[in-house]
């Protein structure tokens, strides 16, 4: 230890050194009091004496000077300082540094940038993040809940530091409600310019079972951009009938100030939603994919078409729920040559799934029977069998005559911007391809009639048929009208000249 004087008390500097210098000072405390200028030592023969010398320290001891605090008793003020020194050097007694008594860095110690102050809510920076949160909520339909996982609070955390993630009643309560009225009024805005807006409505059940009704809105902006909105997906509660659903579709049009814009209603087949068009007196035109999905789902109940498709199923759903199987599958392909394609399994709402499940049999039937035939693969399964002969032309039959169903189907599902321009034309064609001819199986001929008896119950009425063909004929590539008899063509004609004559002409189209 050293010693000073000075204001109203001692200081006393605590000092870590080595051993030796520890050993020093305990021999130093328990001997007797040496003057102050001589130093204790211990001879070879073990021996005490005395030579003089500084204060009992090493030379190096002031390096070592770590810290300092006040003595917790003053020293005697005695003239005599070697007996001032021997009195307190037990409550000073030096302490060997270890492991144990370094000093660690407190884990509760902030680091630099987390002591930086957080943004304030209503800052700028704050706002924008919020913002953008919202927005990866509404925009990729993310539960609220997503607000509260560890793993998003670590990744804005680590984006930013200084920004503190509101709570989800927050978002729930001010920010989404905020980013749906602003978003709304932009909609309403680009809206309101349109001289035509039509309207698709879709009643559809969550996996929860609960009921909604969704309506977008399609419409041609100034800049002839062809643009789509979602105005609304409402829960429904009461029984869907058509007057209700109607009524639901009045209040959107009313809502959104679409009353002026000569709304035309797009709907799939049902009963419910026909009856709410005339309801509503809305201009009707029942949706062409749907169409197509009923004259199809209707060649699939053909007796045995109906029977192939569940022999297809049962060996598509076994490869999928045997992994054991699947191996053996995917060698076999190699062996043989074959793609790596997956067995399909249809889905009863979607027809072209059967389309699918079929065609992919048929690419993979070689593969399917060498794994079939492995002891190994049907084991449990004994009654397990591939298609025959004749089940495997019947499939052949089958994806045959669906075809111009899938490629229509394919059209109207990847159209960008399907029109009802297209309804006529396409339609037209599949009534020739569904015509039966002289060399037609049993099972082709049954499907053909069924797809072609389903399609002339659909859009056989005036007011539908005036609707199609008129709008085939503004278009570029059905102009000509060529699936018309002459007499139709001339008539569809003349209703658009006349439509024509009585526009008014707001600006010359050239100055």
């Amino acid at each position: 230890m050293a010693l000073c004087f000075g204001g109203s008390g001692f200081y006393t500097y605590h000092v870590h050194f080595a051993s030796q210098a520890a050993g020093r000072i305990k021999q130093f405390n328990q001997d007797q009091p040496t003057p102050p200028f001589q130093r204790a030592s211990t001879d070879a023969e073990g021996q005490s004496s005395t030579r003089e010398a500084g204060w009992c320290l090493p030379p190096h001891a002031h390096l070592l000077f770590l810290r300092r605090r006040s003595c917790q008793e003053h020293l005697p003020s005695q003239p005599n300082y070697t007996s001032r020194l021997t009195s307190t050097a037990p409550q000073h007694t030096v302490k060997k540094l270890t492991p144990a008594t370094k000093k660690t860095a407190d884990p509760a110690q902030r680091r630099i940038d987390e002591t930086l102050s957080t943004f304030p809510p209503n800052s700028e920076k704050a706002k924008k993040i919020t913002q953008s949160v919202a927005a990866f909520i509404a925009k990729d339909l993310r539960p609220y809940s997503v607000v509260e996982n560890a793993g998003f609070r670590h990744l804005l955390k680590t984006l930013e530091p200084r920004y503190k993630l509101p709570s989800r009643s927050h978002f729930t309560e001010n920010v989404i409600p905020a980013l749906y009225n602003g978003t709304k009024a932009q909609v309403m805005a680009s809206m309101i310019q349109a001289k035509r807006v039509a309207i698709t409505c879709d009643a559809w059940t969550s996996v929860a079972t609960e009921s909604y009704l969704t309506v977008t809105a399609h419409y041609i902006s100034e800049d002839w951009q062809f643009l789509s909105h979602v105005l609304q997906t409402r829960a429904v509660y009461e029984s869907h009938t058509g007057a209700h659903v109607a009524e639901l579709l009045s209040r959107v049009v009313e809502e959104w100030q679409l009353s002026d814009k000569d709304v035309v209603l797009v709907t799939d087949n049902a009963s419910n939603m026909i009856a709410a068009a005339e309801f509503g007196k809305f201009p009707h035109v029942k949706c062409f994919a749907h169409t197509l999905n009923l004259a199809s789902q209707r060649a699939l109940k053909v007796a045995t078409l109906s029977r192939l498709l569940g022999r297809v199923r049962r060996i598509s759903t076994f490869f999928h729920r045997s992994t054991t199987a699947n191996h053996y599958l995917k060698e076999k392909q190699k062996c043989l040559g074959l793609k790596n394609h997956k067995l399909i399994t249809d889905v009863a709402t979607r027809w072209n799934s059967a389309y699918d499940m079929v065609e992919r049999f048929l690419e993979q039937q070689p593969a399917i029977c060498a794994t079939l035939l492995s002891p190994e693969v049907r084991k449990g399964q004994s009654d397990l069998c591939t298609l025959n002969e004749t089940d495997v032309s019947n499939a052949e039959d089958a994806v045959s005559a669906l075809k111009p169903m899938k490629d229509a189907t394919t059209l109207m599902s990847e159209e960008s911007n399907p029109t009802v321009s297209l309804i006529a034309p396409i339609n037209a064609q599949l009534f020739q391809d569904m015509t039966g001819t002289i060399g037609d199986s049993p099972m082709i001929h049954a499907i053909k009639n069924a797809i072609k008896t389903d399609l002339l119950k659909r859009y056989n009425s005036e007011a539908e048929k005036k609707i199609l063909h008129t709008a085939s004929a503004l278009d570029p590539r059905f102009k000509g009208l060529p699936f018309l008899t002459v007499e139709e063509r001339l008539e569809v004609y003349r209703g658009v000249t006349e439509e024509a004559a009585s526009l008014e002409v707001i600006s010359p189209c050239f100055m």
